[in-house]
């Protein structure tokens, strides 16, 4: 396409039909036009086009994970054939509920022997340390603490690529592929695990960095993840006070 078509406006219709002709892999279809709105982003940056027309084009995968949580039998099952550092991950999401990626980059300079300190893009969050946490924090704490917590099973960082592909074989022995589970819903599962333990909406977001109001989604998306345990315990309460 010439220049001069390229950054008409008209030409926004001709990529999105472009890009929806691959809905039926939406993930692919919202790769390929991230790839070419970035391709045009650095045209228009050096000069050679005026406007990018794929600026903000919207996605069509949209997924919510929000009902998806691991189980006791999952996570049991999971630490039964993982190595002791996958099983070290799977214990810091599951007290912590941070994301991958901010436990990978976790510096044990953020570990004062009862807090984490995270860092967030709009929040600083202050995570008191759990006693089952502790202990294996405080066992594999290095005489120098310094550098990274997570580390592969060579001692070194954890990187993102090396962590997915040690954690898709681990998930793989332990022959959970049914239940479709992702390191990321680790994050879900600490949320509903906080509010069965009696925690507040404030008091879970103050852990894990979500907004109230994504606490609350998730909360209300479970149905083995916090609804149900809920009620019993609430009837358990109610028996207890008027029974």
């Amino acid at each position: 396409m010439p220049l001069a078509v390229v950054q008409d406006r008209r030409a926004r219709g001709k990529f999105k039909e472009w890009r929806d002709g691959m809905a039926a892999k939406p993930r692919k279809a919202d790769l390929a036009w991230s790839v070419l709105a970035r391709v045009l982003s650095v045209a228009k940056d050096r000069g050679l086009i005026a406007v990018n027309v794929c600026e903000r084009g919207g996605r069509l995968y949209e997924a919510d994970r929000a009902e998806i949580i691991w189980l006791a039998g999952h996570i049991a099952a999971f630490c039964a054939v993982a190595s002791p550092e996958l099983q070290f991950a799977l214990l810091l999401a599951l007290w912590t509920g941070q994301r991958q990626g901010d436990l990978i980059r976790l510096a044990w300079s953020q570990y004062d022997g009862t807090h984490i300190r995270q860092g967030k893009t709009k929040a600083r969050v202050l995570i008191p340390v759990g006693a089952p946490l502790k202990i294996v924090l405080d066992a594999r704490r290095p005489e120098k603490a310094e550098g990274p917590i997570l580390r592969n099973s060579f001692g070194g960082p954890w990187t993102s690529d090396g962590s997915r592909a040690s954690w898709g074989k681990a998930f793989e022995r332990a022959k959970l592929g049914d239940a479709d589970l992702h390191f990321h819903d680790l994050r879900g599962t600490a949320v509903t695990r906080l509010a069965l333990s009696g925690c507040t909406t404030p008091q879970i977001a103050a852990i894990t960095g979500h907004s109230p109001r994504d606490v609350d989604e998730i909360l209300k998306a479970h149905y083995l993840g916090g609804q149900a345990e809920l009620a019993d315990r609430a009837i358990v309460k109610l028996v207890a006070a008027f029974g």
